[in-house]
């Protein structure tokens, strides 16, 4: 029985506070939330992820080696632990290229089972997505290959193993994909990598006594496995030298299940300059902001000289009548910031960036309805075998989806950008105004998403729509797409899926 259908049985569902008002459990629920304000050392340096190198190949492209392999990183004092990584033993390096780039991969599985590398944001080809039909099997390497064309954004690599995204992505499979255009070279934004623009690969994790992951679901939880450390590139507790007055943090949440809710320790504002699918048509400026499992903010901080503040998730309103359960009530230091005694100042924040999302106006091909509900996605759980629907190369469609169970959700398109028309009818929150390929979904509330689906068809394989809250993705809640061309109609998947 599934974990929600466990929970509903247990009368744990939208009501069930009530049900935890008595006895241990009740204790339990009372005393489920975590405050690390104050308790963390910060006591070691940011880790900066290597920038991927790579070579030209024979076609001209750029080839990128990268070795899936196991091993041991040291988080804290005692034991290593047993991880994943890639060109390492945890994590991945941060792969960098240009619009228009060629890029070709060779990626090679040195573990001992199947797994795989998804480029999550990326539109490309079906066939080199790396979703749960371009596993790579043990001791094998796929490689892929594309011409990276579309604009530049912040997005990221991770496993895609139908059942076991969860897992993999646990053990340490993560890394940032930035795609670079000359819009945003041209704009003086925070832009010297490491020094002034950040990465922040933002993850929770459990440790067992021996220091190993452990993979620890809250009692009555319904997001999978939530952790009480909070790791930002692979390091517990860590603090960044600021030299320059505003900084760009890249923020990923690339955690299993947990929903971040980030500000700063004074409350300073700070201001959003791209969401997942790139630059905002102009900054916004707030105090907080919540990212969900898979998404990705471009914020610009301004710090001034020998000032020390921390990054912090706050309690998120998000999370339904036993949010406490999923980490939703904690308080959690993340990174402390160190200025330096001066500090340059040789960017700055450009009132106009980018273009708005242009689809509101544009005609729509077809219409559809998406409810995410009990593991399923329209009363349907995931089938490799099956392929949902079809779309059209070149149309646009807008998808209208709810979330009908009162459990936390978020909806993420392989291929597209979209954008959030409207959610329940109303002009959506200024960190929804830009292009998005990951939304999280407020229990009954409607979010409207056009999508234009462009240049890649292939009638056999398919792209993936789910929640990437990982436990219900594994569990089912995905479905799959594909995008046709002129006279094409929906195909079959193919038994065994070449990787070339």
């Amino acid at each position: 029985m599934r974990r929600r259908t466990v929970l509903k049985v247990l009368g744990l569902g939208l009501g069930g506070a009530t049900v935890l008002g008595g006895g241990g459990l009740g204790a339990y629920y009372l005393t489920a939330r975590q405050d690390t304000v104050g308790k963390i050392a910060f006591d070691a340096a940011l880790p900066i992820p290597p920038l991927a190198t790579s070579e030209t190949g024979a076609s001209g492209a750029r080839v990128f080696a990268l070795d899936v392999r196991a091993g041991e990183t040291r988080f804290k004092d005692g034991p290593a632990t047993r991880t994943w990584g890639v060109n390492g033993t945890h994590l991945g390096p941060t792969i960098r290229a240009r619009r228009g780039d060629r890029v070709e991969f060779a990626v090679r599985n040195g573990l001992d089972q199947e797994t795989s590398l998804h480029w999550h944001g990326m539109h490309l080809p079906a066939a080199m997505d790396g979703g749960p039909h371009q596993t790579v099997p043990a001791g094998g390497t796929w490689e892929p290959r594309w011409t990276i064309d579309q604009p530049a954004a912040t997005l990221w690599y991770h496993p895609h193993v139908h059942g076991a995204t969860a897992d993999h992505l646990y053990r340490g499979l993560t890394g940032l994909f930035i795609v670079d255009d000359e819009v945003t070279e041209a704009l003086d934004l925070p832009s010297e990598y490491g020094v002034d623009d950040v990465p922040m690969i933002v993850q929770d994790r459990a440790f067992d006594g021996d220091n190993q992951f452990e993979q620890r679901v809250p009692l009555g939880g319904s997001l999978g496995v939530i952790g009480d450390e909070i790791l930002v590139n692979g390091a517990i507790g860590p603090y960044f030298d600021v030299t320059t007055r505003l900084v760009r943090l890249r923020l990923l949440n690339g955690s299993n299940a947990r929903l971040y809710n980030f500000g700063f320790s004074d409350d300073r504002r700070f201001s959003l300059v791209a969401t997942d699918g790139g630059l905002l048509a102009e900054p916004w400026e707030t105090d907080r902001l919540s990212l969900s499992p898979g998404e990705r903010a471009e914020v610009v901080v301004a710090f001034t000289p020998g000032e020390r503040v921390e990054l912090r998730s706050y309690p998120s309103e998000h999370g339904g009548a036993l949010g406490r359960l999923d980490g939703f009530d904690d308080r959690l230091d993340v990174c402390q910031f160190r200025a330096a005694g001066s500090l340059s100042d040789d960017s700055a924040l450009p009132a106009v960036l980018g273009t708005a999302p242009d689809l509101a106006g544009a005609a729509v091909a077809r219409e559809r309805s998406f409810v995410l509900a009990s593991d399923q996605i329209n009363g349907r759980s995931m089938a490799m075998d099956r392929i949902d629907f079809g779309v059209r190369e070149g149309t646009v469609e807008v998808w209208e989806v709810t979330n009908d169970n009162g459990f936390p959700h978020n909806f993420h398109v392989h291929d597209v950008r979209f954008q959030v028309l409207s959610v329940d009818g109303g002009t959506p929150e200024p960190p929804l105004c830009g292009w998005k390929d990951t939304v999280l979904l407020v229990q009954g509330k409607r979010y409207r998403l056009a999508m234009r689906f462009s240049d890649h068809t292939d009638p056999n394989v398919p792209y993936m729509y789910h929640c990437h809250l990982l436990q219900h993705e594994d569990e089912g809640m995905m479905g799959q797409f594909v995008v046709l061309g002129d006279g094409e109609e929906v195909g079959v998947v193919p038994k065994e899926h070449q990787h070339s």
